[in-house]
C-alpha cells in the first residue's frame, strides 16, 4: 500500500503517515486504530516485531467475518498480520451473488475452489464476461485485476474458497 492511499484509508495526511513511518512525530491511539484498521491489522500488530508467526488456530465459530452482499457470507481464514497469502471461506444462499457488476481487488494471483454446491463464475467486464460453471472440487485461476462476480443460480448453498497471493487485504 501506497503511503498516499494509507493516508487516505486512515483519514491522515500522507506527510503525517510519512514522518510517522520514519519514527520524526508520534500518533495518537485513535490514529493509530485507524491506521491498523486501513491496514487490516489490530493496534498491537503495529508493534509486533516478530518476522516469524507461530502457530495460529482458528475454530470456525471464530473466523472473522466480511460484510458482504445479502445473502452471502465470506470469512477470513488466514490471520491478520496477512503476510503471504490470504484465504476466504464463503457461502452463497440459492440465488445470492456477488452483486450485480464484477469487481477487482488489487492484482495477484486468486485461486477459487467450489466445496459444496454449484457456481457459476464470471470472469471479464460486463457484456464480454465468459461463464464458468463450477461443481464441487472444480477451481478456476485468474489475476484479481480481472473482473469477476461470482453468482449461486443453484436451490442449494454453495460452500467456496478463495485463495489469493500475494494478499491484496481489499478483498
Amino acid at each position: 500500500m501506497t503511503v498516499r492511499a494509507l493516508a487516505a484509508e486512515a483519514r491522515a495526511s500522507a506527510s503525517f503517515i510519512s514522518q510517522l513511518e520514519r519514527g520524526q512525530t508520534s500518533s495518537s491511539i485513535g490514529m493509530l486504530r485507524r491506521i491498523a484498521s486501513a491496514l487490516g491489522l489490530t493496534v498491537a500488530d503495529l508493534f509486533n516485531e516478530e518476522d516469524e508467526v507461530g502457530h495460529r488456530v482458528v475454530r470456525r465459530d471464530a473466523r472473522p467475518e466480511l460484510h458482504t452482499a445479502p445473502g452471502t457470507r465470506k470469512f477470513l481464514i488466514s490471520q491478520r498480520p496477512l503476510q503471504n497469502v490470504e484465504v476466504y471461506a464463503g457461502e452463497f444462499d440459492p440465488g445470492s451473488s456477488t452483486g450485480d457488476e464484477p469487481y477487482t481487488h488489487g492484482d495477484s494471483q486468486e485461486i477459487f475452489l467450489v466445496i459444496r454446491g454449484r457456481i457459476t463464475l464470471w470472469l471479464g467486464p460486463n457484456g464480454s464476461a465468459a461463464a464458468h460453471v463450477l461443481e464441487p472440487g472444480d477451481s478456476v485461476e485468474y489475476r484479481t485485476s480481472v473482473p469477476h462476480r461470482i453468482v449461486n443460480e443453484s436451490d442449494e448453498t454453495a460452500e467456496v474458497l478463495w485463495t489469493v497471493a500475494p494478499p491484496t487485504t481489499s478483498s
